[in-house]
């Protein structure tokens, strides 16, 4: 199967990591400080059987009487985009994972970014976030069709621990665990991408 190419007609990426949408809300705020815990020296790579994370509860929604067919795509590609990103969290790499087809640019090039940060502290995480996500705006008349999406993302059931010893990372007891978040999706071809994301400092 042919991988869509990038289309010329939009540049859409602003600056965003993934798991930014953690460093915003204050998840990933200790683990500089928590990098000289002995779990962190010990662990460069996280183990060969980390946690199998359990199964976001964005279910891919269908079509109804409020939600169209091309708003149910976008939403499907957000879902699948977050569930992807949880499976290579879990284990410390998109190996087997097809993050790359539900996300492109920075929102993928963020994730395997923050994924190497995490590698070299030895995390790995357990668990998924869900989300209540809508379409805001959703433009298929442009050349390469273009939505916006509000989520309210919950980090609740995501954890972040150290591959050899399971031993839970330290977070500040002040984070935000239910935030908003923004997302921008493009569709190439026939595949709806998320090609930005960026968590908000309010919760939701």
């Amino acid at each position: 199967m042919t991988r869509a190419s990038r289309p010329q007609g939009r540049s859409t990426v602003r600056n965003w990591k993934p798991a930014a949408s953690l460093l915003a809300a204050g998840a990933l705020l200790t683990l500089s400080a928590c990098s000289s815990d002995k779990d962190s020296a010990d662990s460069a790579k996280p183990s060969a059987s980390p946690p199998t994370p359990a199964p976001t509860a964005s279910a891919s929604p269908s079509p109804s009487s409020s939600v169209s067919v091309d708003e149910a795509a976008v939403l499907d590609a957000y879902s699948r985009m977050w569930g992807e990103q949880a499976k290579a969290y879990a284990k410390g790499n998109t190996e087997g994972t097809e993050l790359s087809k539900y996300a492109a640019a920075l929102a993928l090039s963020g994730a395997e970014d923050d994924l190497e940060d995490l590698r070299s502290k030895g995390i790995v995480t357990t668990g998924a976030p869900t989300h209540k996500t809508t379409v805001e705006v959703l433009e298929m008349g442009k050349k390469v069709p273009h939505a916006k999406l509000t989520d309210c993302l919950d980090s609740t059931g995501w954890k972040f621990v150290y591959g050899k010893s399971g031993k839970p990372v330290e977070m500040p007891k002040d984070r935000l665990v239910r935030y908003v978040t923004k997302a921008e999706a493009e569709k190439w071809g026939n595949q709806w991408k998320i090609v930005n994301v960026t968590p908000q400092q309010n919760a939701c």
